[in-house]
């Protein structure tokens, strides 16, 4: 709203708060809550792929230090590759919707993980001549294709959620830094939630398959709320309206 005062004979305009001001700052604050929202479960459900993948990874390859250091090495890997390549996508593309298009394909791929995953496994332990023992060389590089073949994927269109609701969140707010701290400590919080809720909760109360489902299906989840909030985080990134010229 804008007023024109007399001044000096001429007309002087002061511009006076607007009511949409107030729901401007409640919109940022609601995509923050959502992109703060689902960092969260995105960091739960990577952490609960290393956890329980490297159990499962075990029954295979044995409970070995090389199982863990492959499963912790490939999940870091799709990481790296998750936060350019989801930093690269915000650039340009801006949608949150862009994410149902990578979050359901590796949400299906992690439901059917019980599925496809032992005959790979498989593939990789008997090509190994069984009257000789596997090289040592091969005892530590089997986990490594095992778990890339099986948890890479997942965990790396799960990693492009970080750096694309940093993007989105930071469309219209002057504190970038604070924004980004906020969404990165959710996502550590997140996995930190996976570690602990894998480790003493869902391994004594499911099995590795229901999880793997479960994880599938959280997954799959993630990328429904990206479509479905999609026209939302457009109108409240929009830029406000310029006001009519005298």
């Amino acid at each position: 709203m804008n007023a024109s005062l007399k001044c000096g004979g001429k007309l002087r305009h002061e511009s006076f708060p607007l009511a949409s001001d107030g729901v401007n700052r409640y919109g940022q604050i609601m995509r923050k809550l959502a992109a703060t929202s689902l960092v969260f479960l995105g960091g739960f459900a990577v952490m609960v792929l290393e956890v329980i993948g490297a159990r499962y990874l075990a029954k295979d390859f044995g409970s070995s230090f090389y199982v863990w250091i492959s499963q912790i090495g490939v999940v870091l890997i799709a990481l790296a590759l998750g936060y350019y390549a989801g930093g690269a996508l915000a650039d340009r593309w801006q949608r949150v919707s862009l994410l149902t298009f990578l979050l359901v394909p590796a949400g299906a791929t992690t439901f059917f993980i019980p599925n496809f995953a032992a005959p790979l496994i498989d593939a990789i332990i008997l090509r190994h001549p069984s009257d000789r023992n596997i090289p040592p060389f091969w005892q530590k590089l089997d986990p490594v294709i095992g778990s890339s073949l099986i948890f890479l994927l997942p965990c790396f269109v799960l990693a492009t959620l970080s750096p694309y609701m940093i993007r989105l969140a930071s469309k219209q707010l002057t504190h970038v830094g604070r924004t980004s701290g906020l969404i990165i400590a959710a996502s550590t919080t997140g996995s930190i939630a996976g570690v602990f809720v894998s480790g003493y909760v869902l391994i004594d109360h499911m099995n590795v398959s229901s999880i793997f489902r479960a994880t599938g299906g959280l997954t799959v989840l993630l990328g429904v709320l990206c479509l479905l909030m999609d026209r939302w985080f457009a109108e409240v990134s929009a830029p406000p309206a310029e006001p009519p010229k005298e």
